[in-house]
């Protein structure tokens, strides 16, 4: 992302969601997205995502502008509340989504069962969505934005409605996928989880980073990120 910027309208006058954001994430590594409420995270997912268009400044996915589908095909995506069709069953759901990613046959067949396997709800697989607890929910939205094999995987507060297991089993699929070279965009309240999975770190305010760089160099030995994120947030807001 160079120089985006979303405005909303609004009685009052326009709403700066994103002033001039400028973002660059490696391939391969799991890039942690922080900011209080209201920052811009969202927004800029939906960027990224194509949902809505910068006002100004552009976005590219893989070497493509993002409101190109192209650049859409090789994307998972987890939202902050995540919701699908509860008539179906867990795996009717995602043999629904392989359809639309044009997967055939067995290599369907066999990408569903992995993706019930990865999220934990195999043995849940038959039941109707509809039964599914917040966490069960959370799962199979997280398998259906697996089902395609992404090479980019957006993250929105994946761990919310999770028990312990659950956020250790969040850890393990995120780690899996940076050894499998995948890229993971992961945004999150939850300041522990992303200080245990994340290699690079940027925190958002009032639109704009403010802080980026290697976990390791952000995150002093002795220090939590939440000590830090305090702290470079407080800044941010004495200096707007």
């Amino acid at each position: 992302m160079r120089g985006v910027t979303v405005s909303f309208p609004s009685p009052g006058g326009a709403v700066m969601a994103l002033s001039g954001l400028d973002l660059t994430v490696e391939p391969g590594q799991v890039f942690g997205f922080l900011g209080p409420n209201g920052a811009g995270k969202t927004t800029a997912m939906h960027v990224l995502l194509g949902f809505i268009d910068a006002t100004a400044g552009e976005a590219r996915l893989f070497g493509h502008d993002v409101r190109e589908s192209i650049a859409r095909q090789r994307i998972g995506y987890l939202p902050e509340h995540p919701d699908t069709y509860r008539f179906l069953t867990g795996r009717e759901l995602l043999d629904l989504t392989a359809r639309l990613f044009k997967l055939r046959g067995a290599a369907r067949r066999r990408r569903v069962e992995e993706s019930l396997a990865t999220v934990g709800l195999y043995e849940a697989a038959s039941r109707r969505i509809a039964t599914y607890s917040r966490g069960m929910m959370q799962r199979i939205c997280l398998a259906q934005a697996l089902i395609n094999d992404p090479d980019l995987v957006i993250l929105d507060e994946p761990t919310g409605g999770l028990d312990p297991m659950g956020r250790m089993d969040i850890r393990r699929i995120i780690g899996e996928l940076r050894d499998r070279g995948k890229t993971v965009f992961f945004s999150s309240h939850e300041l522990s989880e992303v200080e245990l999975v994340c290699d690079t770190i940027a925190i958002l305010c009032h639109g704009r980073i403010v802080a980026q760089g290697p976990a390791a160099s952000l995150v002093a030995p002795g220090e939590h990120l939440e000590q830090v994120f305090m702290k470079v947030i407080a800044e941010a807001e004495v200096a707007t």
